[in-house]
């Protein structure tokens, strides 16, 4: 947005909408007689040509809620301004409580929908902070995990729609952009069948190119051990070093569905893939999908099967420049702030600053933003400069500060900024520092006397 009156807009990301209903596509139940693999496998390392980007393992006591220096917790019915029922017509309440989301203690993270007395859903769903997850130019982007999807089949398990997919990074921010901006379900299952269904959402709905709301999707079935009753690896590869650029998908290895840019056209295309993406773990009960296969819950669907997932991994090869791996960024080169670690209170948006590409924005008081592992070297950093706007109303300001290794740290340094003529009006304001060498994980935070946001940030750096 570009609007220098101030905005309205929601504070924390964001919302699925619509999700598919892949009634065309055919389920089918196989029966599974294989013993189940291991329960505790570690991720695979990176094969060789690919970097690993992203990872998280689930390591940690059994009981204990998610690493929110990679995730954030989607609660309630549905995002602050956002449709009902996260737009989908499922009917849980998603919450931050271990009840639902917690790990196992064995390397496991369980996504748990419960019921109480009244009859009332809970369940879970977590959402990547980083949103920059796209393959460079020329080159590959890998999104894999191991899921054992909820283990009930029959009339109890009625309902569930577990899930592992991503949403367009642009959504963070807009509630109403779907299904433009791209989805990619990389898995999703329901009622208990032994089928998992593939998809990619795009171009306008209902109808349009990309024929929504079922979207361009296939399904097949988990061989060996059924998806309920065993782990089995789910992967998306987004490929841009073919010729025509496509978005392949794996059950345990297997490429069974693939979409080709040049299925729609290129205006279609551009939208829902020139950027990147979060990734999302979610048990939904009930809703639109679950309907297309005979409804629930109901009353004799039973709670308290998990999604159990051993890890989540993201994997780039090839082209040009790729995300810095965590713990190895310069800090005398230009760091993007959508490119952080961890964040609180922040969206990201298409930025219209030279270079395009995104900047992060929603800033008000106590929120923060976090960058692992910035090498200062051996020789002192004393400066500090950041790319910034605001639209912020006349006599709200706030300052931009540096803090290493602990937001709780004193800041080593900081500026003041208010009103620069509007959310995408950028200027970029020097600051000085105390000595810094070495490396760092580095945090700006962001501290106003006011509630209201104050800035945009579209990139910082440091000197000497």
């Amino acid at each position: 947005m570009s609007d220098t009156s101030g905005r309205s807009r929601a504070r924390r990301p964001l919302r699925r909408a619509f999700l598919a209903v892949v009634s065309t596509l055919g389920l089918a139940a196989v029966a599974a007689t294989a013993a189940t693999p291991s329960a505790s496998a570690s991720a695979p390392p990176p094969p060789s040509g690919w970097n690993q980007v992203f990872l998280d393992d689930f390591n940690g006591p059994a009981g204990s809620g998610v690493n929110t220096s990679d995730w954030q917790y989607a609660t309630g019915k549905g995002y602050p301004g956002g449709p009902a029922n996260w737009g989908t017509g499922e009917i849980e309440t998603m919450t931050n409580s271990t009840d639902n989301v917690s790990l196992d203690g064995n390397g496991n993270l369980r996504i748990t929908p419960r019921r109480d007395g009244a009859g009332n859903w809970t369940s879970g769903r977590i959402e990547t902070n980083r949103t920059d997850f796209q393959p460079p130019a020329g080159g590959k982007l890998r999104v894999e995990s191991r899921i054992q999807v909820p283990n009930v089949t029959g009339a109890a398990a009625k309902g569930y729609w577990p899930a592992f997919w991503m949403l367009g990074a642009p959504y963070r921010g807009n509630y109403w952009n779907w299904p433009a901006v791209g989805e990619l379900d990389i898995m999703e299952n329901t009622q208990g069948q032994n089928t998992v269904f593939a998809t990619m959402h795009c171009g306008t709905s209902p109808g349009g190119p990309c024929n929504e709301n079922s979207g361009i999707g296939s399904s097949t079935t988990c061989q060996g051990t059924t998806c309920q009753a065993g782990f089995h690896t789910y992967r998306m590869e987004w490929d841009r070093s073919t010729s025509v650029e496509e978005i392949r998908f794996y059950l345990d290895g297997v490429n069974f569905h693939t979409v080709r840019a040049n299925q729609v056209d290129a205006t279609t295309w551009r939208n829902a893939t020139d950027h990147g993406f979060f990734i999302i773990l979610n048990v939904a009960m009930g809703g639109g999908f679950p309907d297309a296969f005979g409804g629930g819950p109901d009353a004799g669907t039973q709670p308290g099967h998990p999604m159990v997932v051993d890890y989540v991994q993201v994997l780039s090869s090839g082209g040009g420049t790729t995300p810095p791996p965590t713990g190895n960024r310069d800090a005398y080169s230009t760091i993007q702030a959508e490119s952080y670690d961890g964040q609180s209170g922040v969206m990201t948006e298409t930025t219209s600053d030279s270079g395009g590409g995104q900047n992060v924005g929603s800033l008000a008081n106590g929120d923060w933003l976090h960058f692992k592992g910035v090498n200062f070297g051996s020789t002192a950093a004393r400066q500090f400069s950041a790319r910034v706007a605001s639209g912020a109303a006349g006599g709200v300001s706030g300052l931009v500060e540096v803090r290493l290794d602990s937001r709780s740290n004193a800041p080593v340094g900081s500026f003041a900024v208010g009103n620069t003529g509007g959310w995408q009006s950028w200027r970029t304001i020097p600051a000085n520092i105390s000595a810094v060498t070495g490396t760092h994980d580095v945090y700006l935070t962001f501290t106003s006397g006011q509630p209201a946001d104050f800035v945009n940030v579209n990139w910082f750096t440091f000197g000497h």
